[in-house]
Order: C-alpha cells, then structure tokens, then sequence
C-alpha cells in the first residue's frame, strides 16, 4: 500500500522598515502577498520553477497565476505574448492566401 507523500514547507523571513508599508501604500498583509507573488514570477520568467509551483509559492490557482504572468508581460507558454499574437496573425493570413 503506498503512503501518501508527506509535504514540508519552509519559511522565508525578511525584515522590512515601517517606511516601506508607507511608501508603498499597503498593509503587512499585501505587501507580503505582492513579494510572494513577485518573487514567484522572477522565478518562473527565469525558467526556475513551472508554472504550477510559481502559483504555489504565490499561493494563488494556477489559473490566477496565468493572469499574474500576463500582467507582468510574460505567457505561461513560455513565448512573449506578442510572439503569440504575431503567430495567430500570422497563420491566420497564410489560411487567408491558400
């Protein structure tokens, strides 16, 4: 009988003025889900992590994480989205010209 896998999970702890709260407008509480979220996406526009343990780490739905990517100008299939764009123009002329 297999044993389900156990998951460990580890802390990361920065230390961060008042200031910052301030300057940036926000609560402990968004600013700590604005750096979860934008460290996941450096990770995964740096080919680090997949997209499902980017969202993980963001602690958001793959889905939610996929519109974050977007946000940031990144695609979740690993082209720039405009890359996408020009291809979908693009094929959709050559159908055109046949």
């Amino acid at each position: 009988m297999a044993s389900a896998a156990s998951t460990s999970t580890h802390q990361l702890i920065i230390d961060y003025p008042d200031e910052l709260l301030w300057a940036l407008e926000q609560n402990e509480a968004q600013f700590e889900q604005q750096a979860r979220t934008l460290l996941a996406v450096k990770l995964y526009e740096s080919g680090k992590l997949t997209t499902g343990l980017a969202a993980q780490l963001a602690g958001m739905p793959r889905s939610a994480f996929y519109y974050t990517l977007s946000q940031h100008g990144l695609s979740p299939f690993g082209t720039d989205p405009d890359d996408l764009a020009d291809d979908l123009a693009n094929a959709a002329a050559a159908s055109h010209s046949q």
